[in-house]
């Protein structure tokens, strides 16, 4: 249990909090505004944004995908370089965030951006980051996480640079409500992988860790129950869950996994699957291969999560898939493609990535993979 934590994010939560962002980016900076598909023009946050920043510089550039590709953010660092701007702020969800931070890194390197995601390249600066979060699940406002898709291969990768924590982050509930339902399921489901991926691991006695991760479990699980009756506070709560999900603080000196997704980004990658729906296929199958190493902190979340009262491991990873299929959500990988080569696409993949042996203790090699998405498909 030894770590070393920081965490720079300023925080600026609650309604209205988006008119503060004028005074938390200087007047001098020329700043990149980075957004995705245009829904920030239709929610009233584009035009709030332009209020607020109405005695800056800015430049705008749209278009980021929901999963963001090398090729439009290698367009976004061309046109901030062509009007020298030295400030991002991300207008958006996780993927405009991620976004974000892959053109913040790339900025300053002469090379390809994609070395970022390939560990050959490790920047020493990059441009400061600002984040307006409008869709919430990935806790990309306030940790170094980035992932990237390059369109050309198929390929969906992560990077980690302690440049990519944004400068603040203005988190207004609100603005989730023009959310459809989908966007929102999608959200409870990658908060609470999250949240799992550093807690359904083994036993390590971090008392902090582990019993924060549970109420955030069952935070997540009470919007799920509650979800056709969204107030408020509804929203409120799930913009906070899911950053303190991911937000570093309950990963610190515990063992984390990670393999749902590792799994989940190719399928992702190669045939465009919501990420948190493919979290929802793969993870109650993992967990099903993996029982007899993951039993114990099966039957512990079972007891403080769901309130069981039973030693069968299996019984809770039911109560898992239970939730995602409350939530609408279809299980299997055929529900989204008809592709017959699923299992040799992803496990190649997944070898060219570097993943010959994962998950928190090492043991799921290729044999475990295709168990696990022979139990998907």
């Amino acid at each position: 249990m030894e770590f070393t934590y920081i965490n720079p994010t300023k925080i600026e939560f609650g309604q209205g909090k988006i008119a503060k962002i004028s005074q938390l980016i200087s007047k001098d900076a020329r700043v990149l505004i980075l957004y995705g598909g245009g829904s920030i023009k239709k929610n009233g946050v584009y035009t709030q944004v332009k209020d607020t920043l109405k005695d800056h510089t800015c430049f705008e550039f749209g278009g980021i995908e929901p999963n963001p590709t090398k090729e439009t953010l290698d367009k976004a660092i061309a046109y901030g370089r062509e009007n020298k701007v030295d400030y991002i702020l991300a207008v958006g969800g996780g993927s405009v965030i991620d976004g974000a931070k892959y053109v913040a890194n790339a900025f300053f390197y002469e090379g390809d951006g994609w070395d970022l995601l390939e560990g050959k390249y490790t920047p020493t600066k990059a441009l400061k980051i600002g984040a307006i979060l409008t869709l919430a699940a990935t806790g990309s406002e306030s940790n170094t996480g980035s992932v990237i898709t390059k369109e050309e291969t198929k390929e969906k990768r992560f990077f980690h640079s302690p440049f990519s924590y944004p400068q603040f982050a203005v988190l207004d509930p609100d603005v989730l409500k023009s959310l459809d339902e989908r966007q929102l399921v999608n959200g409870i489901v990658d908060s609470f992988v999250h949240t799992c991926e550093q807690y359904l691991t083994q036993q390590h006695g971090a008392m902090a860790q582990d019993y924060y991760a549970e109420g955030l479990l069952r935070g997540l699980i009470e919007l799920a129950d509650t979800f056709d009756s969204r107030d408020d506070l509804w929203y409120a709560n799930l913009m906070w869950l899911a950053n303190q999900a991911l937000n570093g603080l309950i990963g610190l000196g515990v063992p984390q996994d990670w393999a749902t997704h590792f799994i989940g980004h190719e399928l992702s990658g190669l045939y465009g699957i919501d990420h948190a729906r493919t979290l929802a296929i793969i993870q109650p199958n993992l967990l099903t291969v993996l029982e007899d190493e993951k039993q114990e902190k099966l039957v512990q979340m079972g007891k403080n999560v769901f309130g069981l009262d039973t030693k069968d491991s299996s019984v809770v990873i039911e109560k898992i898939r239970t939730l995602y299929s409350s939530l609408n959500i279809d299980l299997k990988i055929s529900s989204y493609t008809d592709d017959k080569e699923i299992t040799e696409k992803v496990t190649s993949l997944l070898e060219k990535h570097g993943f010959a042996q994962f998950g928190d203790r090492g043991t799921i090699d290729k044999s475990v993979v295709i168990k696990i998405l022979e139990k998907s498909i």
